[in-house]
Formats: structure tokens, C-alpha cells, sequence
């Protein structure tokens, strides 16, 4: 195994280990000062962040406004709170060491305001901005105002050279790293394009050399590409490592610091991490988001797999072969049906899913009236944590504040069951079942690495001082 140096990045000499991003509520600022403290890049996550309280527990928001846009607000607020506790928090850990970083989605409620809040109140505190999910050109204005460094995340070198040429050339000397994060096995949201085949991965050395090759014609061939996703021992990185070809080279880990002793999530999460199988991570389109995210094939998942199954286009009036006569909802209201469809959909009401719900594609689903309250009620209560939401159709975009379309019961309300997972009780193993569990492909390995066996969890110190060498 090679010797890991240190390279420069974000403006001094740092281990080139990243931690990982995260996303709601599971950073709480500690495990992001242990990983700064040994040396390396600590990352909390300021999308919809904890506060805690003097003794470490979680101040639960509890949200007063009437209107989605009331609350809107309120999360706003909250999330610019918690952000300053965790960076203050993180950055006390490191007692100065490495760098500390914050990590955003663009595509989150407010993100602008929400970091712009956070830099203004840490200033000396956060050295770096990560941001991902979208095409945020505005991160390098953000980052030059506060002067720190900005770290896109892209998954194909012409998504960076679209940020390039629009934004990011104006403030280059700001551009700490350029994070590649392959959409095939990266956990949480990830950034597929529409003439990328979601069954057929890519090996990512030709494509992260191709972005090195785009990021040499705009003089930043020193400039770190940080390799994220599918990344768990860096001897199988080893032929990345001092090659010239790619140049500069960090390495970031996601999944690895969930299953650390200073790791905020639950108990009966870090148990779970230990019994996944190779394939029970699902690459899926019901975000409301609109990308694809990685996640746990759990019985949430496979509910909206049903849910999306069990649908069939309808027509407002007979045409075609749409002359079947539906009524749907409290009031019957015709809608037509082919009739091989309408077979179908009498199957599902024989089996207890008789609510049809309408989407904006003119298609119907069938869930139980169980489900269709809780689809409603999830609705009602929507506090725009998006920018655009699909399942609700919220949008923060004055003056509707909703993006004119049909809200889609096929996805889901995604700060709810964030949320709940993360603050699920320690021994709730139904919590994990019945709410999305974001996980990269390769934390499968966790039940196979020696490193964890006999029940072992380091602390955040031992994990990365095992990566250092290599495992």
C-alpha cells in the first residue's frame, strides 16, 4: 500500500480524506471535528440540522405556522440555528485542525439563505462549502463573499464545465476541490442524467479523467478531484493514487462514519448497517426531488414500488380504447379505463386498495385509505424543506409558491421519514422498516470487513487511522 501524503486543498497541507456529507439530521458536528482533528476534511451537514441542547439531546422543532410558507420560514430559521451549533461544535473538537467543512444540497428549501445565514455567524469556523443535487451556480458568489473555499459536486465532466464557464471561473482561486460522485454508487441523492442507464454502471477512472482532462484546459490541473462514492479501503484506490494522470486525488467516505461511536444516528441503524446483503441497496426515482437516490430496500421502498405499480393511465372522456366508466374519489367523478386495465384495477380493490389517487401524468394509483390519509396529511403539513417538491408541489418561488403542477402522490414526504429514521428510538427496528434509509452500495460491507467484526465500533479516530493504512 502507498504512503497517503498530505495535498493542498482549501488553502493548507490536509490528509486527502473527506468526510462524508450526509444529509438531514445525521450530523451533529461531533464526528466532523474527530475526522478534522486527524487531519483530514470533518464535513457537517446543514440540511435541516439538529440543534442540541447543553447535554447533547435534540431540540425537536416544533413548527407554529399555519401556512406551508409560514413554515418555510421556520425551517429556515432552525436550520441557520443548528448549522452555527454544529459548526461551533465541530470546530472545538478539531481544536483547529484540518478543515471544516459544510455540506448543502441546492435543491434543499432556502439553501442560499440557509448557508449564507451559517457562514455569516462562523466565520474563521467553516473553511469549505460542499454542495450537490442540482447545478448550483451561485456557490462560488456565496463562497467569495465570506471568503471561503466551495466544493461542487458533479458526476460528469460536462456538468463541471457548465458551472465552469457560467460561474466558477470568476472565482477560481476560491475552488477548493471538484467532488466526482459516482451516481451508481454513492448513497443518498445522486446525480444521473437522462442518457446514463441507471442498470449499467460506469467504471468511474475514465470518467473522473475525463473531468481531470476539462479541469487542465481551465488551468486547474492542481486543483484536488475528490472521488466519492463506492469508496471503503483506499488499497483499492491505490492505482488513483500519486498518478499522474489524474493528478491530485482525495477520497471521500460516506458510509464508514455512520458506524463510529460518536456517529448521532441510532442504535438499531448502526445494527442494520451490519446485515445488509449485496444488492439490498436500491437505486430508485421516487425522490421528490425528481433525481435518483441510493436507499435500503426496506418495506418503505417496497411500498412505493407497489404504489407505482399498481397505477394505469386514465382518460377525462372516452377515447380509444380508454371506454371503460371508472368513478374515482368521494364523488365518483368518471374517468375511463381500457378494459384489461380495469381488470386489474378490480383486483387491487379485491385486495384492500381502493382509493384511487390521480397523478399529474393522467394516470391513477390504488393504495389503501390508510395510506391515502397519511398521503394527504403529508401534504397538508408540507414546510417546503425543497426548493421543488414534487409531492406536494410546493416551490419557494414567490407569488404561488407552488410549481404548477398536480402534487404526485407517487413519491413521498422526504423530511418526515428523514427525520423520523434519525430520531428513531435506539431498539426501533420498525422506524428503520418503515422509513427511507439513504445508504451507499457499498455498506453492504460492513457485515463482511474484519474490521467490525465481534460487534466492534471504533470511535472516529480509529477509523481513520484503519484507513490510513490502506483497509
Amino acid at each position: 500500500m502507498k504512503l497517503i501524503n498530505a495535498i493542498r486543498m482549501g488553502g493548507t497541507e490536509i490528509l486527502p480524506l473527506v468526510e462524508g456529507g450526509k444529509g438531514v439530521a445525521v450530523s451533529n458536528g461531533v464526528t466532523a471535528g474527530h475526522w478534522a482533528a486527524g487531519g483530514g476534511a470533518g464535513t457537517f451537514s446543514a440540511v435541516n440540522p439538529d440543534k442540541y441542547d447543553a447535554d447533547g439531546h435534540v431540540i425537536s422543532p416544533v413548527y407554529h405556522g399555519k401556512t406551508r410558507r409560514d413554515r418555510h420560514e421556520e425551517l429556515i430559521a432552525y436550520a441557520i440555528e443548528g448549522g452555527v451549533a454544529q459548526a461551533e461544535r465541530a470546530y472545538e473538537i478539531s481544536g483547529g485542525k484540518g478543515r471544516i467543512h459544510a455540506n448543502i444540497l441546492w435543491e434543499m428549501g432556502g439553501a442560499e439563505r440557509v448557508i449564507t445565514g451559517i457562514l455569516e455567524r462562523t466565520k474563521g469556523i467553516v473553511n469549505g462549502i460542499t454542495c450537490g443535487a442540482g447545478m448550483p451556480y451561485r456557490l462560488s458568489d456565496i463562497a467569495a463573499k465570506f471568503n471561503v473555499h466551495y466544493y461542487p459536486i458533479v458526476s460528469s465532466g460536462r456538468a463541471f464545465s457548465a458551472l465552469w464557464k457560467r460561474a466558477y471561473s470568476k472565482a477560481a482561486n476560491l475552488l477548493g476541490g471538484v467532488v466526482y460522485e459516482d451516481p451508481w454508487l454513492a448513497g443518498g441523492h445522486n446525480g444521473l442524467s437522462n442518457s446514463e442507464d441507471p442498470q449499467k454502471p460506469e467504471p468511474p477512472f475514465p470518467r473522473v479523467l475525463a473531468l481531470r482532462k476539462i479541469m487542465r484546459e481551465f488551468g486547474l490541473g492542481e486543483t484536488p478531484i475528490i472521488m466519492a462514492g463506492g469508496v471503503w479501503a483506499l488499497e483499492e484506490w491505490e492505482d488513483w493514487i500519486d498518478n499522474p494522470e489524474l493528478g491530485p486525488i482525495a477520497f471521500q467516505f460516506g458510509s464508514r462514519p455512520l458506524l463510529t461511536k460518536e456517529s448521532p444516528i441510532p442504535a438499531s441503524w448502526k445494527e442494520r448497517l451490519r446485515t445488509l446483503k449485496p444488492g439490498d441497496v436500491f437505486l430508485n426515482k421516487f425522490s421528490p426531488t425528481g433525481f435518483y437516490s441510493s436507499a435500503v430496500n426496506n418495506s418503505f421502498i417496497q411500498e412505493l414500488r407497489g404504489r407505482n405499480e399498481r397505477q394505469v393511465a386514465y382518460s377525462p372522456e372516452p377515447v380509444g380504447e380508454h371506454v371503460v366508466e371508472y368513478g374515482v374519489g368521494a364523488r365518483k367523478r368518471s374517468v375511463y379505463l381500457t378494459a384489461p386495465d380495469y381488470a386489474r384495477v378490480k383486483g387491487w380493490e379485491d385486495a384492500g386498495y381502493v382509493d384511487a389517487l390521480r397523478t399529474p401524468d393522467s394516470t391513477l394509483i390504488f393504495v389503501t385509505p390508510d395510506k391515502a390519509e397519511e398521503i394527504h396529511t403529508d401534504q397538508v403539513n408540507c414546510m417546503g424543506c425543497l426548493s421543488q417538491c414534487r409531492f406536494s408541489n410546493w416551490s419557494q418561488e414567490p407569488p404561488e409558491y407552488d410549481n404548477g403542477k398536480k402534487a404526485d402522490p407517487r413519491s413521498f414526504c422526504i423530511q418526515k421519514t428523514l427525520q423520523d429514521i434519525a430520531h428513531a428510538a435506539p431498539d426501533d427496528l420498525d422506524a428503520l422498516d418503515h422509513n427511507l434509509m439513504f445508504a451507499g452500495h457499498n455498506a453492504c460491507r460492513f457485515g463482511t470487513d474484519p474490521f467490525y467484526s465481534n460487534g466492534f465500533i471504533p470511535t472516529v479516530r480509529e477509523l481513520v487511522d484503519r484507513i490510513l493504512t490502506g483497509k
